[in-house]
């Protein structure tokens, strides 16, 4: 049998890009999801039918029927999280049982992890990173250090009990000593827990084993990024990034497939930039032009609802996102808020000191003393929304994207012009790399 094909969609930006839009859209032709990275501190938004969904832990696929839904090892799972947004996928209609699957390594969150990220972000002298205070970085932290549990150890209500037991000591010490926090009681969150445990078990699995199976199989697989490239706690603007690999490398280490199992890689790109929380951002606009790039993106966390920080298309970013992750296609999503601007500046270049800077820099340091060298593109002043041909685009526009081709050196193979699932123009050729992907096409993807 044919082996199966596969795609990583990943922010080529700071998050926040539309990725769920997208991954809903291709999951269509995709018989396997699979979320590789973060915790419940990502939000994907996605309208069908003028229903919203936002989903944070539990992968866009499950809104297909037919298409297997997978949370990865490399995912932080807070279970309660978990099974209140399960509990309302199942109010809404959408089902469930038998298409959503835990990995059995992935490392569980809990509540000292929440105590101890939320006193940290309010600790005096410390540099405020604009955290979600949900208890992600605190659980890789103890991934890391080897003392975590995992979802298979949930399960195991001996070992649930001890290491309960073990950690709230610890936690709780530190907590008091450094933040004075109140202590948490560990007989009560084991009782909470081993309830939890059942109700978590049957959704448990080997998932590297069943993703590899179904490769072996000839099934295609999407894997789906949380956060985005500048976020990647290696690569991103440090600190101010996430905890976890957002980057396509993550796709590997956080599902269990091996590295010669991906086939091509989409980032996700808006049409110009934003971002959440503290941290660099060259291409901030901080004038009436950001605010109202704002007002017509709704740019609120999905999960948060803070305002977004809003600025212009940055090249040298979106080339580096290129690199990091081997980008050979873009979805370029929310082209309809630039409708109103007569000119849309994109920032070509960076200078540092009055030179022309060739890397982005490794330091936030590096970011404060960047300048940013744009250009004016014209923008077409006339409505887009919607629209689901690309010839059918204003001049203005397509030239806009064909410029975004040209400097990223990755093709435009998608663009969003709304948030719901029909707003979408898919580029022929990008249709036709899908079939190659995963034997079908549809309709509104055949579309020029």
């Amino acid at each position: 049998m044919k082996k199966g094909k596969t795609a990583v969609i990943v922010g080529a930006q700071w998050g926040d890009e539309g990725k769920g839009k997208i991954v809903d859209v291709l999951s269509q032709n995709f018989q396997v999801v699979a979320r590789y990275a973060g915790g419940h501190n990502a939000g994907h938004t996605v309208i069908i039918n003028g229903k919203k969904f936002i989903l944070q832990l539990v992968p866009s696929g499950i809104l297909r029927s037919g298409c297997r839904s997978v949370i990865g090892n490399g995912v932080v799972f807070d279970p309660i999280a978990f099974l209140k947004e399960v509990g309302n996928l199942r109010d809404a209609g959408v089902e469930v049982g038998g298409n959503l699957f835990i990995s059995n390594r992935a490392h569980v969150i809990l509540p000292y992890h929440r105590m101890i990220e939320l006193a940290s972000e309010n600790a005096p002298g410390r540099v405020k990173i604009g955290t979600t205070s949900r208890g992600i970085g605190p659980a890789y932290e103890d991934k890391m250090g080897r003392r975590g549990l995992r979802v298979a150890d949930l399960l195991d209500l001996k070992l649930l009990k001890t290491h309960i037991e073990n950690a709230c000591r610890e936690k709780n010490m530190i907590a008091h000593a450094l933040f004075n926090s109140e202590p948490l009681d560990a007989d009560k969150m084991y009782e909470e827990y081993a309830t939890v445990s059942a109700k978590i078990a049957p959704f448990v699995c080997d998932t590297a084993a069943l993703l590899n199976r179904a490769l072996a199989e000839g099934q295609s697989i999407v894997f789906e990024g949380a956060q985005g490239t500048m976020l990647d706690i290696d690569h991103g603007t440090y600190p101010f990034v996430t905890s976890s690999s957002a980057t396509s490398g993550g796709a590997v280490t956080g599902t269990g497939v091996p590295p010669n199992a991906i086939d091509t890689v989409i980032g996700v790109t808006k049409a110009y930039c934003t971002r959440v929380g503290g941290g660099p951002f060259p291409s901030e606009a901080l004038d009436a032009a950001g605010d109202l790039l704002r007002t017509r993106g709704s740019e609120f966390g999905a999960v948060t609802g803070r305002p977004r920080r809003c600025g212009w298309m940055d090249l040298p970013l979106l080339r580096y996102a290129g690199m990091i992750n081997g980008i050979s296609w873009l979805v370029v999503t929310k082209l309809d808020v630039l409708d109103e601007f007569a000119e849309i500046p994109v920032c070509l270049g960076y200078k540092i000191d009055g030179k022309k800077a060739e890397e982005i820099p490794a330091q936030d340091s590096g970011f404060g003393k960047i300048e940013c060298i744009y250009q004016k593109m014209p923008g077409w002043r006339t409505s887009t929304q919607g629209i689901t041909h690309l010839e059918k685009l204003p001049k203005a526009a397509r030239e806009y994207l064909s410029f975004l081709e040209r400097e990223s050196g990755a093709r435009v193979g998608v663009v969003s012009t709304g948030p719901g699932r029909e707003q979408t123009i898919f580029v022929e050729e990008f249709a036709a790399k899908l079939k190659e992907l995963t034997g079908s096409v549809t309709k509104a993807q055949a579309r020029k």
